[in-house]
């Protein structure tokens, strides 16, 4: 028995295990990254405001101090050239100060008094004025034309105007916009980098785990002999493998004992039985008259039945105890079913069933010969057994990928359903039943040890049906085509 556990990367452990590592470490650097982030951009916002505050108080006593003649402007605006010329975070790469500082002094009317920066003061005013800038509080302006926001603080002097001392954010916002553009490039490069180790790792470490399963699962019922492979490691891997060798070592020995105890059992049973056969047939030689033979006949029939009976009983068992022993073959399933319902034409005929035959030809399957053999025998016997005169038996056997399918159907008064959920146990039949309860009970097991299943149900338009599955057990073989349908008639 084998089994490709190999499965395609996307869908394998170490894949999903890589993929949640990775994503659990860019989402933890992301969020410290937003931290460190905020931290940087209220670090410069503080020092701007800062400097804002320092350099608008200066301005302010320069206004409030200097008289007011023609020269108040000239002086003004040349305190504010020099303040432009010590503005913080500034790139000495920029042209002119007051392409970043702008000052603007308003009267008590609220009109444009003096203007020191770039252009025409008058955008920056009708800006002020949308928006209420409290006393040595910095705000945030949006001035129309221009795409950088500034940070603005006011100031009140004694005559009533005010003074507004601007600064841009272009030069914080080109520090933060590389400062994420240089995170987000190391980010990737990390991520990658990270999934890609973590994979390796753990790829390297679960291909020791799938050598074991596979390993694992070529051991099969007649194969206990055989073990997964072991390492020198110390680790977790390597403990699974010497445990699971120490499991088959218990497994091997249980079913040695088994097998033992039933052979020995069933030498023991069958011994008497054959040596009673033998005398009664002694006997029927001798006897002279019809009516001495008949009951040693009826005798021999009974052990006959009784040593099937012990048959199948100690099958059943071992079957259910995943300890039925198989001598695999290559086996023409449809060539047998055929052959078998040529054998059951005349018995069905006797008893007025009809049955149909539909096949797959051929449809070969690795399989114990003689086990298959009773098991087909059973599901005849059960039908013939079970079914009124004038019935119907469709019997259909069909290929499915790496498996072959059987399935049974007839039209008789089906199964009853105190015992449908029991089928399959030992000793389970229907009341008016003369069996022992164990055909389905050995077709189970059979089907089993093979690694396929047998299903029992009733059908919507009366009769019952029994679907066995067998693995074909076979590596390549070509799909062969159904043949059309072969009938047997009473």
């Amino acid at each position: 028995m084998s089994s490709k556990t190999a499965k395609p990367v996307m869908h394998s452990a170490a894949w999903r295990i890589s993929l949640w590592a990775t994503l659990a470490f860019a989402c933890g650097t992301m969020v410290v990254f937003a931290f460190l982030h905020r931290f940087v951009s209220n670090d410069i916002q503080q020092r701007t405001d800062a400097w804002l505050a320092g350099e608008v108080e200066v301005l302010g006593d320069v206004a409030e101090h200097t008289p007011k003649n023609a020269l108040y402007d000239r002086v003004v605006s040349e305190v504010a050239e020099l303040a432009s010329e010590e503005v913080p975070n500034r790139l000495r790469s920029e042209g002119r100060a007051n392409d970043l500082v702008f000052f603007l002094q308003t009267d008590t009317k609220g009109t444009l008094a003096l203007w020191v920066g770039a252009g025409s003061g008058a955008p920056y005013l009708d800006a002020i004025r949308r928006q209420p800038f409290p006393p040595d509080a910095p705000q945030h302006l949006r001035v129309a034309g221009s795409n950088v926001p500034f940070r603005v603080v006011a100031a009140r002097i004694d005559d009533g105007s005010v003074i507004y001392l601007g600064l841009s954010e272009r030069d914080e916002l080109r520090v933060l916009r590389s400062l994420r553009f240089r995170f987000f490039t190391w980010w990737l490069l990390l991520v990658l980098l990270g999934f890609a180790i973590v994979f390796y790792t753990t790829r390297r470490m679960l291909s020791h785990v799938r050598d074991i399963t596979e390993a694992a699962s070529r051991i099969g019922h007649t194969e206990l002999d055989k073990r997964v492979p072991t390492s020198g490691r110390n680790d977790e891997v390597a403990h699974l493998a010497r445990t699971l060798n120490r499991m088959l070592d218990r497994i091997e020995s249980s079913m040695h004992q088994l097998h033992t105890i039933t052979d020995a059992l069933a030498h023991d049973l069958r011994s008497p039985l054959t040596a009673i056969r033998g005398k009664l047939e002694m006997s029927l030689s001798a006897a002279t008259h019809g009516e001495q033979a008949e009951p040693i006949v009826a005798a021999i029939d009974e052990l006959d039945r009784l040593t099937e009976f012990l048959n199948t009983s100690l099958d059943v068992a071992e079957g259910k105890a995943d300890a039925l022993r198989l001598s695999k073959s290559e086996i023409d399933l449809d060539d047998l079913l055929r052959g078998m319902a040529d054998l059951y034409e005349p018995s069905m005929s006797e008893k007025n069933l009809r049955m149909t035959l539909k096949s797959h030809s051929p449809l070969t399957i690795r399989a114990d010969a003689g086990l298959v053999h009773r098991m087909i025998s059973n599901l005849f016997d059960n039908e013939l057994k079970h079914l009124p005169a004038g019935c119907m038996i469709h019997m259909r056997l069909e290929a499915e990928q790496e498996q072959a399918r059987l399935t049974v159907e007839d039209d008789g008064p089906g199964f009853a359903p105190e015992i449908l959920p029991h089928l399959f146990e030992r000793r389970v039949k229907g009341r008016q039943s003369s069996g022992h309860g164990l055909g389905l009970a050995f077709v189970e097991a059979v089907a089993r040890a093979h690694g396929g299943n047998v299903a029992a149900s009733n059908r919507e338009e009366g009769g019952a049906r029994l679907v066995l599955t067998l693995p074909r057990g076979l590596a390549q073989e070509p799909e062969a085509a159904m043949l059309p349908v072969s009938a047997f008639r009473a």
